[in-house]
């Protein structure tokens, strides 16, 4: 076991923790190098599972120094890449977006779509989500701002003849191939890309407005209509970049979303009010960082370099990491930027559209996963090569409870086949025998009953057998999930259990966790089981919890048993619509008596306002 090395310095700088066979199992950064070490090296009951995990695989550790905290986040950064840890959160860079690129090396450049960056001598603009509509934007804008498009083999062979190809003719070409515009005069038309792309959209209608007026006063009638008819295609072009902020700021918004084991950072380049870039970071969690934590993690990946700095970054909520975010990226610009967390207004909408942005790209992760069917197979043999099981798992079951304070324990049990849910099957249980908050009695109640149709004939239960039973928690849930298995006679039955936020794995017969690598396709069939049972649990919680306080408010009125009061129910759609109906909507309802109608409507408004009497005036 590794012990706590002597001279850890209190500088700041990161530290790497090495296994038995020297690769590096985490890498971390710290203000203070003594202050955050320290805090591993404690009692195993005070450290979380995957801590605990961390420290018994790791048999040394090391540290660097750096002249500041700044430095550290940097060099950190480059660690994990260099040696993917397998304790560190997996960083999946989303580079499926394209960028409109300006090679600017040469004379004349023509803009062109790519999907990669960082040439040295090109200029990018982007990423952009829509291709379809970018390759539109970039079409309409070469008839506002005609620079060349065609291949280099194509200009040198339109130069060589002398004549210009069919995009000049048409207006989408200014020419250069044979002089009709200098060297100068298209740096122009560059310039002009180069401020729509980076959202100054107002400077280009400007400018094409002078030139329709200056040549109509000349009565240059076609130079007036070439400037008019490029006005209209700015304004289709423009049409297609979000207005997000209607007072021409200058600033990035990021956002950070989790779910579950999976996080999103997305970032909006905001140029004068317009959205004119977007990138997203997809990332595994590992060790339930913090949103702080995740922001820091890709910092550096998303301000490479100073270009890509604004003056101001608006964030959601306020942490130490935002601190930390205002000195790198004011050190990166060389100027101050200011790191806001808006509450409320349009800078708050803009964060929100951002999270919202985050949240559908962890959703449309999910959804692409689940739709593939390699992917779901290469999930169930990592998973069953990791539990060591002597096949895949086809058929998975996943036991969750839910109460309140021992109140209305539930249990629910989900089913997925092959990888994916299969809802026919999902199953709600009332716990009976237990009393008070004893999720370990309740959790051996419910997979005893379930258990109980093991070994039924298969064409008479209810319940198919099942590959593996998932138990959604530690060991003490796994022994009673055990106990129950052997009160029924059942022994040929694989049972896991699941620590909840740590997501480690136990196995009958060891208190060693299996821990899945993190982005494995296994721990997230393993992530999506347990948020699936937890919502099916939760769901069928509520919907009890709110019939027994409908039956709990209803209870002693005379006259109104559970048909009448669960009639009423579905009739008002709730108990608050119930306590808001007038008498006249309860006496119309003819399967209500009108003396029950009255004694409820009493019941309801008691004590705040005198009961009714039969003829009373309020009738």
């Amino acid at each position: 076991m590794l012990t706590k090395p002597a001279g850890i310095p209190r500088q700041s700088g990161c530290y790497l923790f090495r296994n038995e066979r020297g690769a590096v199992v985490y890498v971390g950064k710290a203000r203070s190098l003594a202050q955050r070490l320290s805090s591993y090296f404690q009692r195993n009951e005070g450290l979380s599972h995957k801590t605990q995990a961390l420290m018994a695989e790791a048999t040394s550790v090391e540290w660097i120094v750096t002249p500041s905290e700044i430095d550290a986040l940097v060099l950190e950064n480059e660690l994990i890449k260099e040696n993917q840890p397998r304790y560190n959160m997996r960083l999946k860079d989303d580079k499926s977006f394209p960028y409109v690129a300006l090679d600017l090396r040469t004379e004349f450049p023509a803009p062109f779509t790519t999907r990669s960056r960082h040439v040295r001598g090109v200029r990018y603009f982007g990423p952009f989500v829509d291709v379809r509509a970018l390759r539109t934007t970039m079409d309409e804008l070469l008839q506002a701002f005609p620079l060349r498009s065609c291949t280099k083999h194509k200009f040198n062979y339109q130069q060589r003849i002398g004549r210009p190809c069919l995009l000049y003719d048409i207006g989408k070409c200014s020419g250069p191939c044979v002089g009709a515009v200098d060297a100068e005069g298209y740096r122009g038309i560059v310039e002009s890309w180069a401020n729509f792309f980076d959202g100054d959209v107002r400077q280009l209608r400007g400018l094409l407005q002078r030139q329709m007026d200056e040549a109509s006063a000349k009565k240059h009638y076609e130079a007036a209509a070439k400037a008019r008819d490029g006005l209209a295609a700015l304004e289709r072009a423009a049409s297609a970049q979000s207005v997000v902020l209607d007072d021409h700021s200058d600033l990035d918004v990021v956002a950070v979303a989790t779910d579950g084991g999976r996080a999103a950072v997305a970032r909006f380049r905001v140029r004068h009010g317009r959205i004119i870039g977007r990138t997203v970071h997809l990332i595994d969690r590992s060790m339930d960082e913090s949103d702080g934590e995740i922001l820091e993690a890709v910092l550096t990946d998303m301000f490479p370099d100073a270009d890509a700095v604004p003056p101001v970054v608006l964030v959601a909520g306020t942490s130490s990491s935002t601190t930390l975010m205002g000195e790198y990226l004011s050190g990166l610009r060389g100027r101050r930027v200011d790191v806001v967390a808006p509450q409320r207004g349009k800078r708050r909408r803009a964060v929100d559209l951002a999270m919202n942005d985050a949240l559908s790209v962890i959703s449309r992760d999910s959804l692409r996963r689940q739709s593939d069917h390699n992917v779901r197979a290469r999930a169930l043999q990592e998973l069953g090569a990791a539990l060591g099981l002597v096949q895949p798992p086809y058929r998975v079951e996943c036991f969750d409870m839910s109460h309140l304070q021992g109140t209305n324990y539930v249990g629910s049990m989900v089913v997925f086949e092959d990888g994916l849910p299969v809802k026919g099957e999902y199953r709600h249980f009332n716990v009976k025998e237990v009393l008070g908050n004893d999720d370990v009695g309740a959790m051996e109640e419910v997979v005893r009953r379930r258990l109980g149709y093991w070994n039924d004939d298969q064409g008479a239960t209810k319940f198919r057998r099942a590959d593996l039973i998932v138990i959604d928690g530690g060991l003490p849930q796994l022994h009673a999930a055990q106990k129950a298995a052997e009160s029924v006679g059942v022994r040929d039955v694989e049972f896991v259990a699941l620590a909840k936020r740590e997501e480690l794995l136990y196995r009958p017969g060891s208190s060693q966790p299996v821990v899945l690598d993190r982005g494995s396709e296994s721990l997230y069939l393993v992530q999506r089981l347990r948020d699936e049972a937890h919502r099916f649990a939760i769901s069928f919680h509520r919907s009890k919890r709110g019939k027994s306080m409908v039956a709990s408010t209803l209870a002693g009125v005379e006259g109104l048993g559970p048909a009448r009061r669960e009639r009423l129910l579905t009739q008002f759609g709730s108990l608050d619509n119930l306590r808001h109906a007038t008498l006249g909507e309860l006496e119309a309802m003819a399967w209500l008596p009108s003396d029950v109608a009255v004694r409820l409507y009493d019941h309801l408004r008691a004590p705040s306002r005198p009961r009714l009497a039969k003829g009373s005036p309020d009738e």
